[in-house]
């Protein structure tokens, strides 16, 4: 594909936000060499859209247990070589309640699909909500939509859950045992009563082709995201993909740039697993159209043992230090972190 082309679907994506399949397939099928104006137009587009603040959000992994068998997660059921753990309400509340005296504005509590229990759950947002006022994002899995009301209810503010890959066949063959289509409704479900909801994509999962990832990027606006994340597929030993190979930063790069320009209203984090490939690999996200950064707040013993793939940067950081590192990223280009809770920029 030549330049004028390249510039002629850049442009139309940034001024309409609308692209065909075969459009998007071209753009993210084209030499990364190639595209430049398609970074700088994203990087354009974010700085219209959001400016120049990046949201923190505060991850804590407070569950490495999961029922699931997922092919390319270390944290699936059948690695018996990973030590598990899962931390108690009050550890959980206790390290909320540290994240906001850091300064962030979003706590995000991620697990394994563990069945922590419910209503254990429920306590724990109302007490974080109560006690630091902090905007909470879920990150459970797939749980049953009475659990997602009886959360949403409780004060949660927003639910990820990565949809992975839009292609049916290659997801319940890496999902063994789960359905695309519940993913989807689920999604459909958390957006009806009132989350607001995130989706992503694993970059270069085997068998993934540029083809699959404009379905991706045409099923993310066809669910409205109010936050699209994508980060390189990265093997790990004890999983049926671990001789594959690491997923790119080139077409993560790409993916990113394409999400702001496609959907530019939702938020877009540069991912923890694009800079575990790349030492760069944030800084180059965030000059590509993204918005967020996701630092890990869960205490340090913990970190090496919530291991969806290997060699996960940062693991070692107290989260005061990391705090003040991402911090000192995001000034180096330019930016500064936001001091609100960074709530969809669709509302």
């Amino acid at each position: 594909m030549n330049q004028f082309e390249i510039k002629r679907l850049v442009d139309q994506a940034s001024e309409k936000a609308e692209l065909n399949k075969e459009e998007i397939t071209s753009l993210l099928a084209a030499d990364i060499n190639q595209l430049d104006y398609l970074l700088q137009k994203a990087d354009q587009k974010r700085k219209e859209i959001c400016g120049d603040e990046v949201h923190l959000r505060a991850i804590i992994e407070f569950s490495s247990y999961c029922k699931q068998n997922c092919h390319y997660c270390g944290l699936r059921k059948a690695n018996q070589k990973l030590e598990r753990y899962q931390l108690e309400k009050e550890e959980i509340i206790k390290t909320a309640q540290m994240a906001a005296e850091l300064g962030y504005q979003t706590v995000v509590l991620q697990s394994g699909e563990d069945e922590y229990p419910a209503a254990e759950i429920t306590e724990i947002i109302k007490e974080i909500k109560n006690t630091t006022g902090m905007a909470i994002t879920l990150s459970l899995g797939e749980r049953d939509f009475a659990a997602y009301k009886l959360w949403r209810e409780a004060g949660a503010d927003r639910y990820l859950l990565k949809h992975e890959i839009a292609d049916r066949a290659l997801y319940e063959k890496y999902h063994p045992g789960m359905s695309f289509d519940n993913r989807i409704e689920s999604l459909k479900y958390l957006k009806t009563i009132g989350y607001q909801i995130g989706s992503g994509v694993i970059i270069d999962l085997p068998g993934q082709t540029p083809e699959i990832m404009a379905e991706d990027l045409l099923l993310s606006q066809d669910l409205e995201l109010d936050m699209i994340g994508s980060g390189p597929f990265i093997p790990h030993q004890q999983t049926p993909l671990k001789d594959s190979k690491t997923g790119t930063v080139e077409m993560t790069l790409k993916f990113t740039a394409l999400s702001r320009l496609l959907l530019p209203l939702a938020h877009i984090p540069a991912t923890t697993a694009l800079g575990t490939i790349d030492a760069e690999g944030r800084q180059k996200a965030l000059l590509a159209g993204a918005n967020v950064v996701m630092p890990n707040v869960t205490d340090s013993q913990y970190r090496e043992k919530y291991q969806i793939y290997p060699e996960k940067i940062c693991i070692n950081e107290a989260a005061g230090d990391c705090r003040q590192c991402i911090g000192g990223i995001i000034a180096s280009l330019g930016r500064f972190v936001s001091q609100d809770k960074g709530h969809s920029l669709r509302k």
